[in-house]
C-alpha cells in the first residue's frame, strides 16, 4: 500500500510540474519576448509595464481557459469511460459536445448572451446525453458497441443542426462562429468560472471513486457489493453534461481530449479512479494548454483553432484504439 501511495504521489507531482511548465511556456511564448523577471513581476502584481499587461490581460486568461477546458473534457471522458467500460467513449464521440454546441449556438442565434449561453450549452449537452443513452437502451439493456454507434449518429445529427444554424446566421457572424466551433481561446476574458467548475466537478466525483471502481468490474458485481448503480449513473450523466457544457461554452467544440487523455493516463497508472480522475484532469489541462500555445505560435501571426491540433493528435490515437479493440 505504501508503494502504491508513493507512486500516486509521484505521478501527481510530475503532472503538477508539467502544468507549471506548460503555463510558463504559454505566458512567455509570443511575438513579444518575455523574460523570467517580467513573468514573475506580472504574476506578482508588479509595475504595469507593457509585458506585464500582455501577460495579465491576454496570455494568462487564455492559458487558464485552455487548462480548465482540457481538464473538464478529460474528467468528463474519464467518467464516461468507466461508466461504459469502454476506452473509446468521450464527450465528442458520444455527441455530448455536439449537443452543447447546438445549445450554445441556438442561444446566440436567438440573440441572448451571458449566462443564457452557458445554460443553453448545458441543456444541449444533457439532452444529447439522455438521447444517446435512451436510444441505445432499446429493449432495456445496451451494449457498448450499440451505445457508441448511437453516439456517432447523434453527433452527426448535432453536426447537421450546427450546419443549419450556420447557414441561416447573419453573414458577419459566420466566420466567428466557425472559428469558435473549432476551438478558440483568444476571446476568453474570464476563465475563472470554468476553472471553478473543474474543481467542483473533481471534488464531486472523487467521493464516488470507490463505487466507480466497482462499477468498472461490471454492473452485476457493483450491485452485489452495494453500489446504487442508478444513482451513480445519474450522477455521471449530469456531471458529464455540466463539464462538457462549460468547456464548450468557454472554448468551443474541442474534440478528442476526453478520449485520448484518460486512456493514456490509464495505461500509465492503471484504472483506480481515486488517482485516475485527478491525474486525467491535470493531464488534460496540460495537453490543451500546450496545444493552444502551439496553435498561436507555430505559424504566427496566424492563429490556428486549437481543435485542429487536438484532432490531428486524436484521430490517429482513435484509429489505434479501434485496431486494438476490434470487437
Amino acid at each position: 500500500m505504501g508503494r502504491v501511495r508513493q507512486r500516486a504521489a509521484l505521478v501527481l507531482l510530475v503532472l503538477v510540474a508539467a502544468a507549471l511548465a506548460a503555463f510558463a511556456w504559454a505566458l512567455s511564448a509570443g511575438e513579444l519576448p518575455v523574460t523570467a523577471a517580467d513573468l514573475l513581476a506580472a504574476l506578482g502584481g508588479g509595475a504595469g509595464s507593457m509585458e506585464a499587461d500582455i501577460i495579465r490581460t491576454l496570455r494568462l486568461p487564455r492559458a487558464v481557459a485552455a487548462f480548465a477546458c482540457g481538464g473538464l473534457l478529460a474528467l468528463s471522458g474519464a467518467l464516461m469511460q468507466v461508466l461504459l467500460r469502454n476506452p473509446l467513449a468521450d464527450p465528442y464521440v458520444l455527441g455530448v459536445s455536439g449537443g452543447a454546441a447546438v445549445g450554445a449556438l441556438g442561444c446566440l442565434l436567438a440573440g441572448v448572451a451571458g449566462l443564457w449561453i452557458d445554460v443553453g450549452a448545458f441543456a444541449g449537452a444533457l439532452v444529447a446525453t439522455l438521447l444517446v443513452f435512451g436510444l441505445a437502451r432499446g429493449d432495456g439493456s445496451w451494449t457498448r458497441t450499440r451505445l457508441l454507434l448511437t453516439g456517432v449518429i447523434v453527433a452527426a445529427g448535432c453536426g447537421a443542426a450546427v450546419a443549419l444554424m450556420l447557414s441561416i446566421a447573419p453573414e458577419g457572424r459566420v466566420k466567428g462562429m466557425l472559428f469558435w466551433l473549432m476551438g478558440d481561446a483568444s476571446g476568453v476574458s474570464n476563465p475563472w468560472p470554468a476553472l471553478g467548475v473543474l474543481a467542483v466537478g473533481l471534488l464531486t466525483a472523487l467521493p464516488f471513486a470507490r463505487e466507480l471502481n466497482l462499477l468498472a468490474r461490471g454492473e452485476v458485481t457493483a450491485r452485489a457489493l452495494g453500489v446504487r448503480v442508478g444513482r451513480l449513473r445519474a450522477l455521471v450523466y449530469g456531471l458529464g453534461a455540466l463539464l462538457t457544457g462549460v468547456a464548450v461554452t468557454t472554448l468551443g467544440s474541442v474534440g478528442f481530449v476526453g478520449l485520448i487523455v484518460p486512456h493514456l493516463v490509464r495505461l500509465v497508472i492503471g484504472n483506480d479512479q481515486r488517482l485516475l480522475l485527478p491525474a486525467a484532469s491535470l493531464a488534460g489541462g496540460v495537453l490543451l494548454t500546450l496545444a493552444d500555445t502551439a496553435a498561436r505560435t507555430v505559424v504566427a501571426p496566424v492563429q490556428l483553432p486549437v481543435g485542429v491540433l487536438t484532432a490531428l493528435i486524436g484521430v490517429p490515437v482513435f484509429l489505434f484504439l479501434l485496431a486494438r479493440h476490434p470487437r
